[in-house]
């Protein structure tokens, strides 16, 4: 009913005219154009649809109300984005957009000339059961939805599941008309068959030799897993250790699942794009060793980082909706699918269904949209027909949250390994509360780090803030010839060149040194037999615990807990309470290490710094809004649901419409939901790689300065971002000061920095750098 609605109000002469006008059929001495840039997004084709469903279909219970609004709504906004039903002052926007004058909408003259067959069609699908065909879905929702806020909000993500679908539908068949060769490219779920992929992926797993202790328990998690891909679909958990190699693990239980349930694709979800491609790659790997397999027909990347050999036509091609059978994307687009703004990412929505979806490191979810999260997993198992696992080796209490604001179902069975064994058995490190009255100096920091290096070759540091970071970094120069920064302030193409040179001297036993703010800490495969961190969480002392001693290559590896004197954490309130709550666990440790199992990240040190944590957090988990960015105190949670306040407004003041069934504010929600909330801004930076007179960035910078073609420059910012960095305000205005960011070209708003500007060891600097370029390591 949508597909054939949506586009109605194109029978109407004005767009007739319009589009003759755009294509050079009609010229400007004719009485008829209309001038394309002028009348461009003003001739408004959506509304007719939703004007025909909003005066042909009956509204005579609650359910044929959900019925008629849902339709409406989805072709009206299928241009924009979805639009609220009530606005923040209370508006009914739904209904003003019902009662548009004709003579903007045309809608009697679609009526009159709209093909016979169509109006027959749809007339046809009025008279049949349409609130049959959305009545079991909503028995389902108020089964499990226990309050009115989570039902509607369950609700108000069937409505963004259908809108994904005619947006994506609309979107695809307009490209492929535009362009014939791009629907080649296309699967549109044509994949290969899952047994095929599972018969490669055993042929993997079967060449495993569990020739130590670590492998074979890998082996037995991988095992655990396979087994528990018979099971029913649902929430489940992959509570394993670092290092327990959960990413084939998570990955074989997807495949077997997929198989047995029939389902459409494998979205595995990673928070951070400095990992995305290792995982990628190692999946990719997988698959490439059987011939009969095209690689690029089964996985696709979808983020910001992605290497330019996997950055082809059909790669971007798909990103736009997620037709493969296997994505790998961030929790930062799969959030924005869910809850963002416009079409762009709403258009993947639908794509979420029937499928496997695999968050990786789920304890990295942002704590604001804790309660979002929970309601959209809670409706994808329960609606939508997909699995969902929730993997780390820190687990948080997603399931302990407030059931009335949405939290997710937990038992011992939905978790498909014995955990609680299996940390006593992944046991391979020293964890040291190394806290001293008054802090850890740079200088103290630098000379136990001395001793470490001498004894166990190799030494991370894990810093809070990238000023720290640096201190120490400096500190430990001529400490040891291979020594390593990495930070935000590098870009991503450093700072993979910098992981790649730390892996070569771990792998070779050289003694190395590497100082890193937090972005190491998750997914990134490093084995250092010494770890030092930054009083922080105990979920990101635990994650930085998984870079020691990975492998078991030593008898023990040694983490040491350090409090900094003179840390500055006030523009890092998130870190500043996490430390607070950790330091109640390790207090608490202190006094009775046995009820911890004398382990500091144990599973119940874990747990308890989680309701801890969470406590003090639960009132910002419904995501907060504030009156001086929105116009009102309120959540999204709300918004997206009954949006209480709007509609006491539009009854304080007259304006409520009786028996309305949707009031969600999907606009002003979408519009304002971000997942990183962050004032940065992206510069290009000219990173030349080491030992290089001229690198890819420097050639990029010299085309954008002379590209005019607007597809061609988004081309090149596609590729420029391996090369970019975010700053904040502050540094731009430095930097601004000293004359050394300058434009492409005049009013493009794409700056590249000075190069003296741009360090070799630390990245981004207010102060030029003394070398010119990169020096070799």
């Amino acid at each position: 009913m949508v597909g054939l609605l949506h586009d109605f109000g194109k029978y109407s002469d004005r767009f007739r005219f319009y589009i003759q006008s755009a294509v050079g059929l009609l010229n400007s001495d004719d009485p008829n154009y209309l001038n394309p840039a002028k009348w461009k997004g003003k001739v408004d084709h959506a509304s007719a649809g939703a004007q025909w469903v909003w005066n042909h279909l009956n509204s005579s219970d609650v359910l044929s109300c959900l019925v008629k609004e849902l339709l409406a709504l989805c072709v009206c906004s299928h241009h924009g984005g979805l639009i609220d039903c009530l606005d923040v002052e209370g508006t009914d926007r739904l209904v003003e957009r019902m009662n548009k004058s004709d003579g903007d909408t045309h809608y009697a003259e679609a009526c009159e000339k709209a093909d016979k067959l169509i109006i027959d069609r749809i007339e046809e699908l009025r008279d049949s059961d349409l609130s049959g065909t959305l009545k079991p879905l909503l028995d389902k929702i108020k089964t499990q939805a226990t309050t009115s806020m989570l039902c509607m909000f369950w609700i108000g993500l069937l409505v963004r599941y259908v809108f994904s679908c005619v947006v994506d539908a609309d979107r695809t068949d307009t490209a492929d008309f535009e362009n014939p060769e791009d629907a080649s490219l296309r699967f549109l779920g044509k994949y290969p068959h899952w047994k095929k992929l599972v018969d490669c992926f055993e042929t993997h797993v079967s060449g495993f030799k569990p020739d130590s202790e670590m492998n074979l328990k890998r082996c037995a998690i991988s095992d655990a897993c396979l087994k528990k891909s018979e099971s029913e679909q649902g929430l489940r958990y992959l509570t394993v250790p670092t290092g327990g190699g959960k990413t084939l693990a998570s990955m074989r239980f997807a495949l077997h699942h997929a198989l047995k349930h029939e389902l459409d694709r494998i979205i595995y979800v990673i928070p951070y794009t400095s990992i995305i491609e290792q995982n990628a790659q190692e999946i990719r790997d997988v698959f490439s060793k059987n011939k009969s397999l095209v690689v690029d027909e089964i996985i696709l990347e979808h983020h910001s980082n992605l290497l330019e050999k996997n950055d082809t036509k059909r790669n971007r091609l798909l990103s736009e909706n997620w037709d493969a059978p296997i994505v790998f994307t961030t929790s930062v687009q799969l959030l924005e699918a869910l809850f963002g703004g416009g079409t762009r990412g709403a258009r993947r929505m639908h794509q979420l269904a029937r499928s496997v979806i695999i968050f990786d490191e789920v304890q990295t979810i942002p704590i604001n949209t804790v309660h979002l999260f929970n309601n959209a997993i809670n409706f994808l198992t329960t609606v939508c027909s997909s699995t969902v696992i929730f993997c780390t080796a820190t687990q948080p209490l997603l399931h302990a949250v407030d059931p009335k604001k949405g939290a997710v179902p937990y038992s011992p069975q939905r978790e498909l390994v014995p955990y609680e064994s299996l940390f006593k058995a992944f046991r391979r490190i020293e964890v040291v509360d190394a806290r001293i009255a008054g802090g850890w100096s740079v200088s103290d920091v630098g000379k136990r780090m001395e001793t470490q290096l001498e004894e166990l070759g190799s030494v991370l540091f894990i810093a809070n803030t990238k000023k720290d970071a640096k201190l120490i970094f400096d500190e430990t120069e001529g400490l040891v010839k291979h020594r390593y920064h990495l930070s935000t302030s590098m870009c991503p193409a450093h700072r993979l060149e910098i992981l790649r040179r730390v892996k070569i001297c771990l792998r070779r036993r050289w003694p190395v040194v590497c100082v890193s703010t937090q972005l190491i800490e998750a997914g990134v495969n490093l084995d250092f037999g010494c770890v030092f961190r930054a009083l922080a969480g105990l979920d990101s002392i635990a994650q930085a615990a998984g870079r020691c001693n990975r492998n078991n290559r030593r008898e023990i590896g040694r983490v040491f807990i350090v409090n900094l004197t003179g840390e500055k954490l006030d523009k890092l309130p998130e870190i500043q309470l996490a430390q607070k709550e950790a330091l109640r666990v390790l207090d608490d440790f202190k006094v009775s290490p046995e009820s911890f199992g004398n382990d500091l990240i144990s599973p119940k040190a874990i747990e308890l710094y989680y309701q801890y944590y969470f406590y003090q957090r639960a009132g910002e988990m419904d995501y907060r809004v504030k009156a001086k960015d929105f116009g009102r105190d309120d959540t999204l949670l709300s918004l997206l649901s009954t949006n209480r306040l709007s509609v006491q407004e539009a009854q304080r003041t007259g304006r409520a419409e009786p028996n309305r069934v949707l009031n969600q504010a999907f606009k002003s929600a979408g519009k304002y939901f971000k997942v990183i909330d962050a004032p940065t801004e992206g510069i290009i930076v000219l990173y030349k790689g080491f030992g290089k007179t001229e690198g890819e960035a420097e050639v990029l910078i010299g085309k954008l300065a002379a590209v005019f073609d607007l597809a061609e420059q988004r081309k090149l910012l596609k590729k420029a971002q391996r090369y970019s960095v975010n700053i904040f305000p502050y540094m731009r205005q430095k930097l601004d000061a000293k004359k050394v960011l300058y434009e492409t070209q005049p009013g493009s708003g794409i700056w590249f920095l000075d190069e003296q500007y741009y360090s070799s060891d630390s990245g981004v600097c207010t102060e030029a750098v003394e070398e010119m370029g990169f020096k070799e390591a």
